[in-house]
């Protein structure tokens, strides 16, 4: 990632206090005390970093939930976050720490969700993150899912967003299309474009990134809207709608 290597090397021009400084400084070796003078552009940066920095903890905390860290799934989280090998180690020692952090994972949660409006569409992009990486192993436990859905509570999504988004990433056609766009099966034709519109507007990367989410995610966005677009088509198909 592009932020990486000024953030841990402290010469990033902010800095964030709560338990996503705390990792941050960590990892970077030493305290980083929150900037003084915030502007519009700083506190833009502020959230691009929060929401990186609590991914990683909230995959580590996750992958722990079971037990031990597997390889699977750093290999899972690898293929997510897109780094320099330069910098693989400074990436893998927020993931090392952040297992290791006494901070819960509802605290990162917590100050991530001050940071972004309730329920922001930015936000699910950090859940999909997480059920990718939960999906390492072969299949989703009971354990991850809930961890995720008290996740998503926290961060303000509802319970009917994150069930969609759940079953999206199912993928192809285990996934149940109508689920994905939150609508009911006997929806009208109407009413199903309506949602599907508006589910393709709110989640499109460009306005994701313009709520904070770091440019580094745009490819999971992409799939998420491949995803939902299937759907409709899915959908569309089998109302005979043209």
């Amino acid at each position: 990632m592009s932020i990486w290597g000024s953030l841990l090397g402290g010469t990033a021009g902010y800095a964030l206090g709560g338990p996503i400084g705390a990792l941050i400084g960590a990892a970077a070796g030493h305290a980083i005390a929150r900037a003084a003078l915030r502007t519009p552009e700083s506190e833009a940066a502020e959230r691009q970093v929060a929401f990186t920095i609590a991914t990683v903890a909230l995959a580590a905390k996750m992958a722990k939930a079971d037990g031990e860290v597997c390889a699977r799934e750093k290999a899972a989280f690898a293929r997510l976050f897109r780094f320099d090998e330069t910098e693989r180690r400074n990436v893998e020692r927020v993931f090392d720490l952040a297992t290791r952090s006494t901070a819960g994972y509802d605290a990162y949660a917590r100050q991530l969700a001050g940071m972004f409006p309730a329920g922001a569409p930015a936000l699910e992009e950090l859940l999909d993150c997480l059920l990718l990486i939960a999906e390492a192993n072969g299949v989703v436990t009971d354990s991850e899912l809930e961890y995720l859905a008290d996740v998503a509570r926290i961060l303000g999504i509802a319970r009917a967003d994150f069930d969609a988004l759940a079953e999206a990433r199912r993928g192809g056609d285990a996934a149940d299309p109508f689920r994905v766009l939150g609508i009911s099966r006997d929806a009208d034709e109407a009413a199903a474009r309506k949602a599907w519109r508006e589910l393709v507007r709110t989640h499109h990367p460009d306005l994701l990134v313009g709520q904070g989410m770091p440019p580094e995610f745009v490819a999971l966005a992409n799939d998420r809207l491949a995803k939902i677009n299937a759907a409709w088509d899915r959908v569309r198909k089998a109302k005979g709608w043209t």
